[in-house]
């Protein structure tokens, strides 16, 4: 596994969604290693802060605090960023790495959205909009997550909730697709107002973590066989890496002094299933600014913000 330096970030402060285990764990334990202070916004408290223990141990005397968060509800990622914004810290850097993959039948947010799409692509619309007089502030570095998935998905720009036809899979790649074109077109309106933030966008390739229950099991009376299948392929090693390995294309494009917002990171192995961070050519499927644009808009509404300069 190739590695990545991390620069010295004391006195940054971070925001990492997902960090309750998984790779949005990983990350923060990372940051927090390199002297960042690091908040973890969660939907459990519990689970936030035993994953707060848990970096806490990795990173003696690092500062880690846990809020609340739940990205499918509208209402919660408001509290959160009016709470962030009222204690006025600038924000260095924030990833967007929270997500539910590909529930067997439809479920929708708090606000009425496609849960895949409402959580890992409106909620973190909504998330960094609110936070982004402290990202600028800041000069912040924001990584938004994606997936391989992504280069499969197609917009259906009068479906785009699925609730005509609902496939857990196109859902799933669509919102993945949808949170690429967001990363990239946070970076081009950030240099186009001058807002000093660089936005970047990456994909953990296939990482082993809790995502490949707790979605596909969702609604399921039966165990879904994602998790066991994965499970054995990584003990085989073949497509499939650990969480050490997938967090490194976001850790990399969060923090490398090289990294550079408008671009794409993830693994270099075959069919970027596996391997160490290098940047990708973004997938056809996210190569059209019109769409981008597009989908900017109906974004923005569907998550009641507006990225006032």
């Amino acid at each position: 596994m190739k590695s990545v330096t991390v620069p010295e970030l004391t006195g940054k402060l971070a925001v990492v969604t997902g960090g309750s285990d998984g790779l949005g764990l990983g990350l923060a334990r990372r940051l927090a290693e390199a002297g960042a202070e690091v908040v973890l916004p969660v939907r459990n408290p519990d689970k936030g802060a035993a994953a707060a223990e848990t970096v806490r141990a990795a990173a003696s005397g690092s500062t880690v605090s846990v809020r609340n968060l739940d990205l499918a509800s509208l209402a919660s990622i408001r509290a959160f960023t009016d709470g962030m914004r009222d204690e006025g810290r600038p924000v260095h850097v924030l990833i967007n790495n929270a997500g539910v993959m590909a529930p067997p039948i439809r479920h929708v947010t708090g606000d009425g959205m496609e849960l895949q799409f409402g959580t890992n692509h409106i909620g973190h619309v909504a998330l960094t909009a609110g936070l982004l007089p402290l990202l600028r502030a800041g000069q912040a570095r924001v990584t938004t997550m994606s997936s391989s998935a992504a280069r499969y998905a197609k917009i259906d720009w009068t479906d785009l909730q699925g609730e005509r036809k609902y496939s857990a899979v196109r859902a799933y790649n669509l919102s993945k697709l949808a949170t690429l074109h967001f990363g990239l077109e946070l970076d081009r309106r950030s240099r186009a107002a001058g807002w000093g933030i660089s936005s970047n966008v990456a994909h953990p390739g296939t990482t082993m973590t809790n995502l490949y229950a707790a979605g596909p099991n969702l609604g399921r009376s039966r165990p879904s066989p994602h998790e066991a299948v994965l499970r054995r392929l990584l003990r085989w090693g073949v497509l499939v890496q650990t969480v050490d390995a997938g967090l490194l294309p976001a850790l990399y494009a969060a923090t490398h002094p090289q990294a550079r917002g408008g671009r794409f990171y993830g693994p270099d192995g075959l069919g970027q299933f596996t391997g160490g961070p290098t940047e990708l050519a973004v997938y056809r499927s996210a190569r059209n600014d019109a769409d981008a644009a597009r989908l900017w808009t109906v974004s923005e509404q569907l998550a009641q913000v507006e990225f006032a300069g």
